[in-house]
């Protein structure tokens, strides 16, 4: 069980690499209107894959364990939101296509701040399917392998446009497609 675990959990970094793949066979830039696509998409994946393999399995073990449904996922989320807002006033990051870095002003050339701004926005991706795996292992009830791997397929789906609009942007600032 550990093996397809694992293999499982790089499901999303698949997705981020396959979309970054996309410098190698696409121009310099991606048009305004792909972008905002692109970026509605990811966007739309993130949303459900959020709603039906985190908040609504949340609410089910919380109403499972007698807590009123809405309280351990409300809270939970509001903590999410906390840290990364903590997160994104400490981590110098810049967001693509802007020039003006956000977070501690720091000396870092763009290519490095809009690395930092993906990482940042993977943090709690990464946890999601750490946080549901775990939960398989541990034998947490309603939590299967099936259920486990699509959160990871939906979060490589949604990586792969995101892949696709970060890799561009640091092409034109002149990094190569290798």
């Amino acid at each position: 069980m550990t093996l397809p675990i694992t293999l499982a959990i790089l499901i999303p970094l698949l997705g981020t690499t396959l979309g970054a793949s996309m410098v190698l066979v696409l121009k310099n830039d991606i048009r305004p209107s792909i972008h905002k696509m692109l970026v509605g998409f990811a966007s739309g994946v993130m949303v459900a894959a959020s709603v039906w393999s985190l908040l609504l399995p949340a609410i089910d073990k919380s109403v499972e364990l007698g807590v009123p449904g809405w309280m351990p996922p409300s809270v939970g989320f509001m903590l999410g939101i906390l840290f990364l807002l903590l997160l994104d006033t400490l981590i110098p990051h810049l967001h693509a296509p802007g020039d003006e870095p956000e977070g501690i002003h720091v000396h870092a050339r763009k290519n490095t701040m809009l690395m930092l701004a993906v990482t940042l926005h993977n943090i709690p991706e990464g946890m999601a399917v750490g946080v549901v795996f775990a939960g398989l292992i541990e034998g947490s009830a309603g939590i299967t392998f099936s259920s486990a791997l699509a959160l990871a397929i939906g979060i490589a789906i949604q990586n792969f446009p995101e892949g696709a609009i970060i890799s561009m942007p640091l092409r034109s600032i002149g990094m190569s497609r290798n």
